[in-house]
């Protein structure tokens, strides 16, 4: 029988906070994790989520501001994904990663909450010249592996899922998921916990027209790509005037 969790914390980068999954309720973002606790809250009643993540932020960042908020919650269930932006930017190094990851997750256990870990989806097939970072990808996941395995947290492998191969599940930047893959990441996560997805999360795909316009390289290049390297050369980040759009623990229905 799978375990039941009262209280849900989710920790992380623009993957975690929602980017490129719009709120139908008006707010920014919503993304895999409110549909996952949604569709948790319907099969583990009084179920309460916080979600601390911001776009942008690099991994020892999110340690620092996002790790100790969600302890002092005393949540039973937490879910870590970082490192993502870390891998984009030079001098990325994944012994680093690896060793805070594995300190992270040791300090989340002993808090008493089961850990919920990522491997990243596969970005380079979408994504022109990124395909030379693809090492840095893996390593990460790698590493991710190794603190799942060693601290006996849960780890939800994006990278082995090949639905994210099909781009009608990547927004138009192409560096985020949009709603469908913001749906399908909620799916695997609910498989992995033992609650019942959202049978609507495998209806068949619109076109590829529907879900996104199709823009050549140099559009593309000129929309998101130009201003993201403008950010990295002046020291700017997306979510630096960004707050978490749910900070504290509140019952999702």
């Amino acid at each position: 029988m799978a375990a039941e969790y009262s209280s849900f914390v989710a920790i992380g980068d623009s993957f975690t906070e929602g980017v490129g999954d719009p709120d139908p309720g008006g707010g920014t973002y919503r993304g895999w994790a409110d549909l996952f606790a949604l569709r948790a809250a319907e099969q583990w009643p009084g179920l309460a989520y916080a979600n601390l993540a911001v776009r942008g932020r690099l991994f020892d960042r999110i340690v620092d501001e996002q790790v100790v908020p969600a302890i002092k919650q005393s949540p039973d269930l937490v879910s870590f994904a970082a490192g993502g932006n870390d891998a984009l930017r030079p001098g990325f190094n994944p012994v680093q990663l690896s060793t805070r990851a594995h300190e992270v997750v040791r300090l989340l256990k002993a808090s008493g909450a089961e850990v919920v870990l990522f491997t990243c989806a596969d970005i380079t097939p979408h994504i022109p010249g990124i395909a030379v970072l693809r090492k840095r990808f893996v390593a990460t996941n790698d590493a991710y592996k190794r603190v799942a395995k060693r601290h006996d947290a849960i780890l939800v492998d994006l990278w082995a899922d090949k639905a994210f191969e099909d781009p009608r599940l990547w927004s138009e930047d192409r560096l985020h998921l949009n709603t469908y893959g913001h749906q399908r990441v909620a799916y695997d996560v609910c498989e992995a916990l033992g609650v019942d997805p959202d049978p609507a999360w495998t209806e068949p795909l619109p076109s590829l027209q529907r879900v996104r316009r199709e823009m050549n390289g140099v559009q593309w290049a000129g929309k998101h790509l130009a201003p993201w390297v403008k950010r990295r050369l002046t020291g700017k980040s997306s979510g630096d005037t960004v707050d978490p759009k749910r900070p504290e623990l509140t019952k999702v229905k």
